[in-house]
């Protein structure tokens, strides 16, 4: 018995299995580490941690102290073998036989046999056997227990309810116990019903979340697509505004030599006439000044004025940057560059994709809504036509040359296949006409459960894990760039290839053994 008791002792009150790594707390309880550890992960970020026996609140996550010696308690307990207890034997047997049914009233264990016995001898009702029958008689008047008083919140015999409980509400223990049981299945009913709308309710913020991962991925691709183009663009308009800041400093340098040069000769004219005026000043001869000298026009100061007037308007004139110009330029070329980002921050939209049949290799088959593509042993019946592959391989029926564009494909896990883009130039027949064996094309391939992606016959291996085969394709053609994401929970950025594209663009497939299938939006 004092090994049974000391067993109880050793009972965590989470698994109410004897403790394993028992640790304890601060406010002096102990449970299993793992159980412990379970209840205090469901607490996080309730903002408050509580423990299960006291219900001690903790600010914050309580350390857990390994109790070595009831860890040792516990091992050797563990490690000694337990005896069993015995069970609950008949009242009225000489032998022991174990009791099947209890008697409150008479405070006894029947076995089948004085079972029978009892229930026609006596108008007692026997309960379903209990260790403890003494449990469910009152107290005080040692009569079974049958009736509830509410009024107390206790159960009580017949007795009780004359003597004690006089003008209470008092009711027959079974017709509360039924309410009681009722209210808690409508309880229940409500609970389950809150929880599975509160599981509803996760499942779409856990959606939600997925959507808000996925959009910042990509416009995380997008912006810094975007800060490339832009610092292009801010690196041309550099360029240009300085070439017309020279290109206007080169005409007002010509223009200012143009004017010089004509000052010169106005000078050398004007010096020459001063030196005829002084030759003429100094003569003393009347007749020869008078005769000789030039007509009234020429001692016209105000002539002399206007030509000096006229030297002064072509100073201002020349050797000024049109600086109005220029400002004009970075206004222009500013707000070309905030309508591109708008624009694009506008997001890529998808684009409705079918398969042109006429490009299709002959081992290759096209379902009806052009959406699906299969591998085909067989020879399928195509016309030959110059844009149809020798290998199978086929194209979409349009091509895009601009904006930005979106693509989901489902793919088979087995067989080898590539997607990607391509030039509508790219050759159809030869070694080198498989999409990405050329530099007019570019994919994602995959070929003994591994990615890779090629273009111009090289290849680079990707190291992530392939956790999903439905796959997205993104173009933004202005952007030069390509790039390939796997549609798992997160979204996996897979490859971005960067380049200048100089012809539109064809989605492509190739395939062996396998299919890859067009998804449309919902």
């Amino acid at each position: 018995m004092a090994s049974a008791d000391l067993r109880d002792e050793l009972i965590c009150s989470i698994c109410l299995e004897v403790y394993t790594d028992p640790v304890t707390l601060s406010c002096g309880h102990n449970f299993c580490r793992g159980c412990i550890k379970d209840v205090l992960d469901t607490q996080e970020g309730s903002g408050v941690y509580t423990c299960p026996d006291c219900r001690e609140d903790f600010l914050e996550r309580p350390a857990l102290r390994r109790n070595t010696t009831l860890s040792n308690i516990a091992r050797h307990v563990l490690s000694t073998p337990q005896q069993e207890v015995p069970g609950i034997f008949c009242t009225f047997c000489d032998v022991p036989v174990l009791a099947v049914r209890s008697c409150v009233q008479c405070e006894t264990y029947m076995c089948h046999h004085h079972l029978m016995k009892h229930d026609r001898s006596v108008e007692h009702t026997s309960t379903p056997l209990n260790a403890s029958p003494k449990s469910k008689k009152c107290v005080v008047h040692h009569k079974a227990l049958e009736y509830y008083c509410h009024m107390d919140s206790v159960c009580v015999c017949a007795q009780c309810v004359s003597s004690g409980h006089g003008g209470h509400r008092v009711e027959p223990m079974e017709d509360v116990l039924q309410m009681r049981k009722e209210k808690m299945r409508n309880v229940l009913q409500k609970l389950t019903t809150n929880i599975e709308k509160i599981e509803k309710r996760v499942r779409s913020l856990a959606k939600k979340e997925q959507n808000v991962n996925e959009k910042a991925n990509d416009l995380t691709t997008r912006v810094r697509a975007m800060f490339v183009d832009i610092r292009r663009q801010l690196e041309d308009l550099e360029k240009t505004v300085l070439s017309e800041i020279s290109s206007q400093k080169e005409q007002a340098s010509i223009s200012v030599l143009d004017l010089i040069q004509q000052m010169e000769i106005k000078k050398s004219e004007m010096t020459r006439k001063t030196s005829y005026v002084t030759e003429l000043c100094n003569m003393t001869d009347p007749i020869s000044v008078l005769e000789d000298s030039p007509g009234d026009d020429f001692w016209d100061t105000a002539v002399v004025a206007n030509e000096e007037e006229g030297l002064e308007d072509e100073l201002h004139r020349v050797g000024d940057l049109d600086e109005g110009r220029i400002s004009e330029m970075f206004e222009e070329a500013l707000s070309d560059i905030m309508t591109g980002v708008k624009t694009r921050l506008g997001g890529p939209g998808w684009t409705g994709l079918r398969m042109d049949v006429n490009t299709a290799g002959n081992h290759v088959h096209l379902s009806d809504d052009l959406k699906t593509v299969t591998w085909s042993k067989g020879t399928q019946p195509y016309p030959g036509t110059p844009e149809r592959f020798q290998y199978p391989q086929i194209l979409s029926t349009d091509s895009f040359h601009t904006g930005q564009h979106y693509w989901d494909v489902e793919t088979s896990n087995t067989g080898r296949w590539r997607v990607g883009m391509c030039y509508p130039s790219m050759d159809r027949t030869g070694d080198h006409s498989y999409i990405g064996d050329n530099e007019k094309s570019w994919c994602l391939r995959w070929q003994k459960n591994l990615y890779s992606v090629l273009h111009d016959n090289v290849e680079t291996v990707l190291s992530l894990e392939p956790s999903s085969h439905t796959l997205r394709m993104r173009l933004d053609y202005e952007a030069g760039q390509l790039t390939f994401y796997e549609l798992s929970d997160p979204i996996g950025h897979l490859h971005t290839f960067t380049t200048t594209f100089t012809e539109p663009l064809h989605v492509g497939f190739r395939l062996y053994k396998s299919w890859v299938k067009i998804i449309d939006p919902e």
